[in-house]
């Protein structure tokens, strides 16, 4: 057997050593996740519930996941331990927001325009007129630009058809 018969094979086993040692990787970091359980703590389960840890026994978990509703599993159907942030947000829909003490933003911004009182400048511009944003002049300007680019036209001799600019 020469070395590229053999090439194959050492590819295939070096594959197989790699998918295997990252397999071994994610089930120990799935062990010390379930074994860090602690009752309080909000989880998903491998069938896609959300419940809250009641007690943690050798191989079980009893799980709150409602009112007057306690299920046991199998600690491996834990399926990943949430933080408080995201199990409040998933379960009950709460967003938890940094910046809870700052004003909300209205939806309109009828609030923002709004002053307390009326003499101001901002309150006095703000009457029923039409504002002019000058795009009158500017099409009096085309006009103007296009009418010139026509008398300069007609100042030049016409060209027939035998006559040309090259000199």
């Amino acid at each position: 057997m020469n070395a590229f018969t053999l090439l194959p094979f050492i590819v295939l086993i070096a594959a197989m050593f790699l998918m295997t040692r990252s397999a071994k990787k994610k089930q120990q970091q799935a062990a010390s996740m379930r074994n860090e359980l602690q009752p309080g703590s909000g989880v998903r389960t491998i069938g896609g519930m959300y419940a809250t840890v009641k007690e943690v026994n050798e191989d079980t978990v009893l799980l709150d996941a409602g009112p007057g509703v306690e299920l046991l599993f199998a600690k491996n159907a834990i399926g990943a331990v949430l933080t408080d942030d995201e199990y409040n947000r998933i379960v009950h829909g709460i967003e938890h927001d940094l910046k809870s003490d700052a004003d909300i933003v209205p939806d309109d911004a009828s609030s923002l325009t709004e002053t307390d009182d009326s003499d101001s400048p901002a309150a006095a511009a703000s009457d029923d007129k039409a504002v002019d944003l000058g795009k009158k002049d500017a099409d009096e300007d085309s006009t103007d630009t296009a009418e010139a680019v026509a008398a300069e036209a007609d100042d030049k001799p016409k060209k027939t058809d035998g006559d040309s600019d090259a000199k």
